[in-house]
């Protein structure tokens, strides 16, 4: 379905051409060449920096060059995921979008609102010659979602302008101030695969139905965590049927909360009947706890082929008791902005397979010592079983300053607009200006967008109106910039 025509038409046009162009996270080389080439058509400086990220300067209009510069910062990569049933390569299909009411959905995937409106806003700055703006820099990150690489790799002195607005937000009428810190980490664990006990059969367990989302955004929503739904499962089965594990594997993405998970399993015949009953059982208890948040559960048991080796009875009682033990969702709410998650954790990759387990959990918090402080729980967990614990893609919080210039030109600017309030927050995800501030400390930061539900899943969807009242917003601040 043609998007493009939406309005407001400049910046909807740009968003359709990147849904044809496929910009998975660490595979953005297609739509980094597309961004520098638009930049170059327009005639205006354009830099591919060393590690990827796109650099477009546009000089200020007449009359306008008093004005502070400003950086309009956004994101090339977006998070692939997909409905099991849809058949979809994200690094050579484009993204099928679809009008529903009003709001735009992609077919079966995640949309890339997130952040391709930011971009296209961008672009549409960019492109236009009716508009007022002091030297406007466009800064589109490279490999935002899995590690920030674009963000961390930014050297000092490239861009010359004094305020930064990150245009990756998913409220329309919020404009955000800070953001949580961020860390992942890694539990692995190797072990000598042994061969099924003879004459045994098998069977596999799969959870699907969940709705999953933004590790950050919606981890405050309660919904079903599937690696945590499949360990119980097992649990409960390890301890009523001796049951044997071969092989579990749920969640893909550090920065999505689990939707589907498997695991292949083998068992006496003496047994069938009871694994299958227990398995109703909890599913049914699992389904009643989460019937108003995620009530799409399905979990499922199906024989399957006899797998040709298990993980030792006492290894997975191990891992299966530290999985489950593993702090998991809100740790820790904020007791200085009500209603903000202050800590959390997203237990999102649990593979065993192969004579190797590995967990892969995202921590957020405000707070750095909060943040250290989960990673510790987890840590305890895991090291008490001889898993290797290590931490990488640390990154700093963004703190809020409640004194900036920009923040009172946009809540001034939204007040005349639309005769009410914009909304001042911080936000428990991880925005890049925690990190592009320790490049440029003198910044004067906010973050805005129009409104975006359930990024990082296949329900992701961008709310049409909102969109209109997004780039207005955008372009009465550059009109309205700090002086000099």
């Amino acid at each position: 379905m043609d998007i493009s025509n939406l309005k407001p038409q400049r910046v909807w046009k740009h968003f359709y051409s990147l849904t044809r162009i496929p910009r998975p996270s660490e595979k953005e080389e297609k739509v980094r060449a597309f961004l520098a080439e638009f930049g170059r058509n327009l005639g205006l400086e354009t830099i591919v920096d060393e590690v990827g990220n796109v650099i477009i300067r546009k000089k200020a209009t007449p009359g306008m060059e008093n004005r502070k510069g400003i950086i309009l910062q956004a994101h090339m990569d977006m998070v692939p995921q997909k409905n099991s049933a849809t058949q979809h390569d994200f690094e050579k299909d484009p993204i099928i979008p679809r009008i529903e009411g009003e709001w735009v959905y992609a077919t079966g995937t995640t949309l890339g609102a997130d952040n391709g409106m930011g971009v296209a806003a961008a672009m549409a700055v960019l492109e236009a010659d009716d508009l007022k703006h002091g030297l406007v820099e466009v800064l589109i990150t490279t490999d935002e979602e899995t590690g920030m690489t674009g963000a961390r790799g930014l050297k000092p002195g490239i861009l010359k302008g004094d305020i930064l607005l990150n245009l990756d937000s998913e409220d329309e009428g919020e404009l955000y101030v800070g953001c949580a810190g961020g860390e992942d980490g890694s539990f692995e664990m190797n072990y000598k695969p042994q061969p099924v006990p003879a004459g045994w059969e098998g069977a596999c367990i799969n959870v699907t139905g969940l709705k999953g989302g933004h590790s950050g955004m919606d981890i405050i929503l309660g919904r079903g965590n599937a690696n945590k739904i499949m360990v119980r499962i097992l649990y409960r089965l390890m301890e009523h049927c001796d049951i044997r594990i071969s092989s579990v594997e749920g969640g893909d993405l550090r920065n999505a909360i689990p939707r589907e998970a498997d695991a292949v399993i083998c068992f006496a015949p003496d047994k069938k009947d009871s694994v299958i009953s227990q398995t109703k059982e909890i599913a049914g208890i699992i389904g009643a706890e989460l019937k108003l948040v995620d009530p799409g559960l399905e979990v499922t048991i199906t024989p399957c082929a006899v797998p040709s080796e298990i993980i030792p009875e006492d290894i997975a009682l191990k891992v299966i008791r530290a999985v489950y033990a593993a702090p998991n969702g809100v740790w820790a709410m904020s007791t200085s902005m009500p209603g903000l998650v202050e800590t959390s954790s997203n237990l999102a990759i649990f593979r065993v397979k192969d004579g190797n387990v590995a967990v892969h959990c995202m921590i957020r918090s405000l707070v750095d010592t909060a943040k250290n402080d989960m990673g510790t729980a987890l840590a305890c967990c895991f090291a008490n079983i001889g898993a290797k614990v290590s931490f990488s893609g640390t990154y700093p919080g963004w703190k809020p300053n409640m004194d900036s210039p920009i923040l009172k030109v946009m809540l001034d600017t939204y007040k005349k607009m639309y005769g009410r309030e914009a909304v001042v927050k911080a936000i428990h995800a991880g925005l890049e200006c925690g990190i592009l501030g320790g490049a440029y400390p003198h910044w004067d930061m906010i973050s805005f967008g129009p409104t975006i539900r359930s990024p990082h899943s296949p329900d992701e969807r961008c709310l049409i109106p909102t969109v209109q009242k997004f780039w207005d917003l955008l372009v009465e601040t550059l009109k309205n910039a700090p002086l000099k």
